[in-house]
């Protein structure tokens, strides 16, 4: 084996995984506490109402003709399955409809990818939310610190998804963690994860996306688990010669891998949704709609729309004319659209055939211009409204800045939840689950938590 390493930079794969196994839930702040037990709370809600996508229904399918142990939940559904089919399901479920948390660290969706490996292996085991809790930050910790040390090129430049590969990263840490496995063993399993990481953002827009996250649970904890057994691996996989960084990236800065976020950890810098599209819309929306609310606009009083944002946008979301509700959730200009238009953004419902036929729409949407610029933050929008009289309105809003108010947080979030479980479980059952779900851990065996979300 050639044990040289591409940058220099030696033991950056132990570093990160003996971190990742040596994390307690005594470690954890009472700020990370609290985002981690939000952070599951949405992500099963997301879930939940996920559950009935077509997506879901198809891979559903093909994972119980396959069979097997009955080992862990299926969300939103009276089934159990394989822990890692049941990982894959509920990632896949849990990002069908882009509703769910994001991290720009990775940049990308880190409890879908991380929490239903962690989810079917808790079952498995009997484990408690807290050790739950602890192997989610643990995972979402080193997705992050890989995800900061590759970028810009992994996503921006190659077009990787980061979810799926670096995401698949975070959930074999996070189950290595949940399993005890020591540092070399966790080491070894971010090695299996490493070699089968793969994602592609071109398929933004289709049934992939969903199945990147699905996809990067399931090799995670099979990782872990094959590393539990004895399975090898390099334990340099992220950066040796011809290694994660290597290949997935033109771009390696392994120092950034260890520089301490805010607040001590990176899961603090989740961004929870409140719009159902692709997060790089949410910058506009939220411009759009301030200046329509603040001005009492009107569709057919705006003359022209001109949005600066940065040049990731146009290879992320920018589907010009999008036909079906999926596309319609990767479409700037139409995003944009609905929300100078008072389309509920928040609501599942507005993604649809019918919101991207509708001609008032499609008018404002094809008033919509950019300035795509680089070296912008992703999250910063600058919105240009000129109306009809020829009066100009201008708005700047920056969707990248993390709450800071963690109870006026989890109020949203548990609306949220509410919202999204209400119509699978009922209200009863979902009221009595966002309970649950707020206290996780204070909960004995996940298990208990987990049969509360059968549909």
């Amino acid at each position: 084996m050639d044990g040289m390493v591409a940058t220099g930079v030696e033991g950056l794969t132990r570093r990160l995984a003996a971190a990742a196994a040596a994390l307690r839930w005594e470690d954890l702040s009472a700020e990370a506490r609290t985002v981690a037990c939000q952070a599951a709370m949405d992500m099963i809600g997301c879930a939940l109402a996920g559950a009935g996508a077509p997506l879901s229904d198809i891979l559903f399918a093909e994972m119980t003709e396959a069979g097997g142990a009955a080992q862990a939940s299926v969300i939103g559904r009276p089934s159990r399955l394989p822990a890692a089919a049941a990982a894959l399901l509920n990632g896949a479920a849990g990002h069908a409809l882009d509703f769910d948390d994001v991290n720009m660290a990775m940049p990308g969706h880190p409890s879908v990818a991380v929490l239903p490996a962690v989810l079917a292996l808790a079952e498995q085991r009997g484990a408690s939310g807290k050790a739950a809790l602890t192997a989610l930050v643990a995972g979402t910790e080193l997705a992050c610190r890989v995800g900061r040390a590759i970028a810009p090129g992994h996503y921006d430049g190659l077009g990787f998804h980061a979810t799926a590969t670096v995401g698949c990263l975070g959930a074999a840490a996070a189950s290595a963690h949940l399993l005890g496995l020591d540092a070399e063993r966790t080491a070894v399993a971010v090695g299996i994860a490493a070699t089968q990481a793969a994602g592609l953002k071109s398929m933004f827009g289709t049934d992939c996306k969903p199945l990147h996250a699905g996809s990067a649970a399931r090799s995670g904890l099979l990782a872990a688990r094959l590393a539990a057994h004895g399975f090898t691996a390099r334990t340099d996989a992220i950066e040796c010669r011809q290694g994660f960084a290597a290949t997935h990236s033109p771009d390696f800065h392994p120092e950034r891998a260890f520089e301490d976020p805010p607040g001590g950890f990176h899961i603090l810098a989740n961004l929870f949704k409140y719009h159902a599209a692709c997060y790089l819309t949410h910058a506009p929306i939220e411009a759009a709609r301030s200046l329509r609310e603040r001005h009492g606009l009107a569709p057919d009083q705006v003359a022209a729309v001109r949005l600066t944002l940065s040049e990731a946008c146009d290879r992320v979301c920018n589907i010009p004319s999008p036909q079906t509700g999926l596309e319609a959730k990767f479409s700037l200009r139409l995003t944009t659209a609905m929300a100078l238009a008072g389309v509920e953004t928040g609501a599942l419902g507005s993604y649809c055939e019918a919101t991207a036929a509708d001609p008032r729409l499609v008018a404002l949407r094809d008033k919509v211009t950019f300035d795509f610029r680089p070296d912008r933050s992703h999250t910063l929008a600058d919105l240009e409204l000129t109306l009809a009289d020829g009066t100009p309105l201008s708005a700047r809003y920056d969707s990248g800045i993390p709450a800071t108010d963690l109870a006026l947080q989890g109020r949203r979030l548990e609306a949220k939840f509410r919202a999204l479980a209400g119509p699978v479980l009922g209200t009863a059952r979902a009221d009595a689950l966002a309970a649950r779900l707020a206290a996780l851990a204070e909960e004995a065996d996940v298990s208990a938590v987990m049969a509360l979300c059968v549909g």
